[in-house]
């Protein structure tokens, strides 16, 4: 998410306010495309060809720029000036896809890229979208000047790591290296390991992954006697600014980041944190309310309930428990989110459970209740799971599509549509669609893939365990 999509991942939904809305007389089914009767067997393809779609859209009207607007047909940047945040987000969906001439069209361009800019940009978000996108595509293409492109932005990121704790600052200046921003939350303490450890594997330099886990291990410290950490950190001082305890946006990667570094790399620190702090969440958090269970925010240090806010972005979730060995506690979270899905047609951005009020109305294209499907067919081959994705891109191609690509949506009730195609539908909410619906056909192997929380392939088979101890265990 942006600022232009009403603020980033790791500040938004704190602020429990809705997006404005834009009224537009602009018909959900620009085409007569988007009520074709499609078999469950032809959902990969429609994915496919609708994911072609939106690219071309987005190339048409805003190439280069960070993002599209498509009720607009404009381009949109995050900064002064832009990071080609759209294509670099894109590439990996579109190889997964096997669009490789798209591909190689983006490849060509992220050459060209001079990130030597005088701006201040989010440390989490560029390093997701930015650094994610660059290190996947040079595991797919082995292009040494992609992975001179991820170094060079790797080391414009690494003066934000340079706090008393070792938790990075919000934001630094990609040219000057200045950094702000004295607050973070565990999102933004630990959603580097993958990334930074990747870099310092490519680069057989240490010190990347070495900064990303000493600002995970940070906030793991200061956990409290329940094993819980609060939801935002003075990165100076390293005392709490707010003791409230939940996964929700602006904590949710830090616990989905434990499990995978352990699985990327092996790193047993990591999977030793990751026991302490599932089975700590496992205990506190889940509250059941009319038959559903809800992961609702507690008081880290005495586990009483703080409310019911939930978000969206707590939909991933059942990913990070399946993964992590949770299983059926995954599967009943899962019926949760589709529940409150199926409520509205679409998720709220922000949802209170107790109250059944919604606190935010937006549906910003976002991918993570796709993502828990797809992890729960794969670990069950329970076809319901691929009934719920359907019934999610039917609803998104009913409500979101227009005639040149898809956008959000402010009114999730009304169900009026906003101007913007967020990033990570190219990286995420096509890629998960497409992912699940072509699971049976074998052609993407699961089990050798870490997919960093913007859903860039990490390919584990390309990894030489011996080089990641190493350069990242023993350092």
């Amino acid at each position: 998410m942006t600022r232009t999509l009403a603020g980033l991942r790791n500040t938004l939904l704190m602020k429990w306010c809705a997006s404005g809305v834009l009224l537009c007389s602009v018909a959900f089914a620009c085409s007569e495309e988007t009520n074709v009767d499609v078999t469950t067997d032809d959902r990969a393809a429609r994915v496919k060809s609708e994911t072609l779609r939106a690219w071309e859209g987005y190339k048409r009207y805003a190439w280069g720029m960070d993002e599209f607007n498509p009720l607009t047909k404009t381009g949109s940047n995050w900064y002064d000036v832009p990071l080609a945040i759209s294509p670099i987000d894109a590439y990996s969906t579109l190889r997964v896809m096997g669009l490789d001439e798209e591909a190689k069209e983006v490849e060509l361009y992220v050459e060209t890229l001079n990130f030597n800019k005088d701006i201040s940009v989010s440390v989490f978000e560029t390093n997701i979208r930015v650094l994610g996108g660059l290190l996947s595509m040079y595991q797919y293409t082995t292009n040494p000047k992609i992975l001179a492109k991820a170094k060079d932005f790797g080391d414009r990121l690494l003066p934000a790591f340079n706090s008393t704790t070792g938790i990075p600052y919000a934001s630094v200046n990609l040219h000057t290296g200045a950094v702000s921003g004295d607050g973070a939350g565990p999102a933004g303490a630990g959603t580097y390991t993958l990334e930074f450890g990747l870099l310092s594997y490519y680069t057989r330099d240490p010190i990347y992954y070495k900064k990303a886990k000493q600002a995970m291990q940070a906030m793991f410290d200061r956990r409290s006697e329940r094993d819980l950490i609060g939801d935002f950190i003075h990165i100076n001082s390293g005392d709490w600014l707010s003791g409230k305890s939940s996964i929700s946006a602006g904590s949710d990667s830090y616990y989905e980041y434990m499990i995978k570094t352990w699985l990327l790399f092996k790193d047993p620190d990591m999977k030793a944190m990751w026991d302490v702090t599932a089975a700590a969440v496992q205990k506190n958090m889940p509250e059941e309310k009319d038959g559903l269970v809800w992961y609702g925010p507690v008081d880290m240090h005495t586990g009483a309930r703080a409310g019911g806010n939930v978000t969206l972005y707590d939909a991933f979730y059942p990913a990070t428990l399946a993964v992590g060995g949770y299983l059926p506690e995954a599967e009943k979270f899962q019926t949760t989110w589709d529940w409150l899905w199926n409520k509205y047609g679409l998720e709220p951005m922000a949802y209170n459970y107790k109250t059944a009020i919604i606190e935010s109305h937006t549906y910003d294209l976002n991918p993570e209740i796709v993502e828990s499907a797809y992890y729960l067919y794969h670990f069950t081959k329970n076809e319901k799971y691929k009934r719920m994705a359907e019934k999610y891109f039917d609803d998104i191609e009913k409500y979101c599509r227009t005639d040149v690509a898809y956008t959000k949506v402010d009114n999730v009730v009304t169900k009026q549509q906003g101007d913007a195609l967020a990033t990570f539908f190219f990286a995420e909410t096509m890629k998960y669609f497409y992912l699940l619906f072509s699971e049976d056909a074998g052609t993407f192997n699961f089990e050798d893939h870490v997919f960093n929380t913007e859903a860039h392939t990490f390919r584990k088979s390309l990894l030489d365990q011996k080089v990641v101890d190493e350069i990242l265990l023993k350092n």
